[in-house]
């Protein structure tokens, strides 16, 4: 068995990294549950925000100055991508393919642009790390759970008590008759569209904080961040959050009492269970 410090700092460890799947999972949540629209290119768009973060961190600049370059550029992508699956009236299957093509696009894109090498962002504030008693508290992580608190809670409360949160839920819940009563669906799937890439960008910042950058890496976060929409329920801007943080522990608990080869089998094991439970509850 571990010490109690080394577990306490595991289970530190995993509360960060478990709220970086719930802001990577953010947009696909969204997407997915109210647009109907399973977009991977997100997966893409994140470490390209990454790598862009790294950029202004290599220039000199303050890496979160990036999010000034990129939420509203993302935020445009997002919509011109919304605007060509409506165009071509993109299922929700097709949307999973096209846009896993994207994420292979932009994955090319990066190592051509930065090259396959690993990248490590290197600030100032990056190496900060409080103590608080025997724990050691990194400032990236607190930044990260910041980011991914704020906008999942925000979010929330945006579809819960504004006017506009209410249009687009009923715009997800049945288009036909939400349009019927004046509400313009198209323009809040775009606008729900351009957020969602948004917060990929805010992501791609996080990770840029938290981990050293590799192309190839793309592919390793899209199972884990599945489960974990799938656990906190599709639509639900809170969900990923509270399901991220739950696996980000239960791995690092994994690590901490046995070995890290056991880790990724917490996700798919914990997405299972509660599928099962959902389907005996139904």
């Amino acid at each position: 068995m571990p010490s109690a410090t080394l577990l306490g700092q595991s289970l530190l460890s995993g509360v960060f990294v478990g709220s970086l799947y719930g802001l990577i999972g953010l947009g696909l949540s969204l997407s997915w549950g109210m647009l109907r629209q399973i977009n991977l290119a997100y997966f893409g768009l994140a470490f390209l925000g990454a790598y862009i973060t790294y950029q202004f961190g290599a220039g000199g600049l303050n890496p979160m100055l990036s999010l000034a370059a990129v939420v509203p550029g993302f935020f445009l992508a997002g919509v011109a991508m919304n605007w060509l699956f409506v165009r071509f009236k993109v299922s929700p299957f097709n949307s999973l393919l096209l846009t896993f093509g994207v994420t292979v696009m932009l994955e090319a894109a990066i190592q051509a642009i930065w090259s396959a090498d690993f990248r490590r962002l290197e600030f100032g504030y990056t190496a900060v790390n409080f103590k608080i008693g025997a724990l050691f508290v990194p400032l990236p992580g607190l930044l990260t759970l910041a980011m991914s608190a704020i906008l999942s809670f925000a979010a929330w409360s945006v579809l819960r008590y504004t006017d506009l949160g209410r249009a687009m839920r009923a715009a997800a819940q049945d288009a036909p008759v939400a349009a019927a009563f004046g509400v313009d669906t198209a323009a809040l799937a775009r606008l729900l569209a351009g957020i969602c890439a948004a917060s990929a960008g805010v992501a791609g910042v996080a990770l840029a904080l938290l981990y050293a950058l590799s192309p190839a890496q793309i592919y390793a976060w899209i199972g884990t961040v599945f489960a974990a929409v799938m656990i906190g329920g599709l639509g639900n801007p809170l969900g990923p959050l509270i399901a991220g943080i739950v696996i980000g522990v239960s791995e690092a608990a994994t690590m901490a009492v046995t070995a890290p080869a056991w880790a990724p089998l917490v996700s798919f094991s914990l997405l299972i269970l509660v599928l099962l439970a959902r389907a005996r509850r139904a």
